[in-house]
């Protein structure tokens, strides 16, 4: 399932959304469910949970609200659901992330873990930041932590 967290973005201009998608097919991954919802913790909960009771989704990949503005909100919704997390993740993000843009790098609050079985990522929302997530992190494992969560 892919969930873009925004304020201010629609179906129609959710570039990074639409690109996670098309990296997941392009991959040979299923996109069972697509949603935008507003950066408010109880809605992406409420989003994260809906996965959790879908048969067959396997992957949550989460994007936007990772920042430190106020309205950024998703980190904590998130990280209040994750039971186990994978540090490196966020930690491997941020290194990749410096060697692109340098110090604003320390602002993002990129993070993954396991949530009910699923494996859950959680990005930035920018399409820089998706791509490099993206190719670098989730794509290469993707398959690996979907078997080890369901076996």
């Amino acid at each position: 399932m892919v969930v873009t967290c925004s304020d201010t973005r629609t179906p129609d201009n959710d570039t990074s959304g639409q690109l996670i998608m098309r990296l997941l097919k392009e991959q040979g991954h299923q996109v069972l469910a697509y949603h935008l919802v507003k950066d408010e913790p109880l809605l992406i909960k409420e989003c994260i949970g809906e996965a959790i009771r879908t048969e067959g989704i396997h992957a949550i990949l989460v994007n936007g609200g990772t920042g430190i503005s106020r309205r950024d909100s998703t980190f904590e919704a998130v990280d209040a659901m994750l039971e186990k997390r994978l540090d490196g993740f966020g930690e491997i993000f941020r290194a990749l992330t410096y060697q692109e843009i340098g110090s604003p790098a320390i602002m993002t609050r990129a993070t993954a873990g396991i949530v009910h079985g699923r494996v859950l990522f959680s990005t930035p929302g920018s399409e820089n930041a998706v791509r490099l997530a993206m190719e670098k992190l989730i794509l290469p494992e993707l398959g690996h932590l979907v078997k080890e969560l369901t076996k």
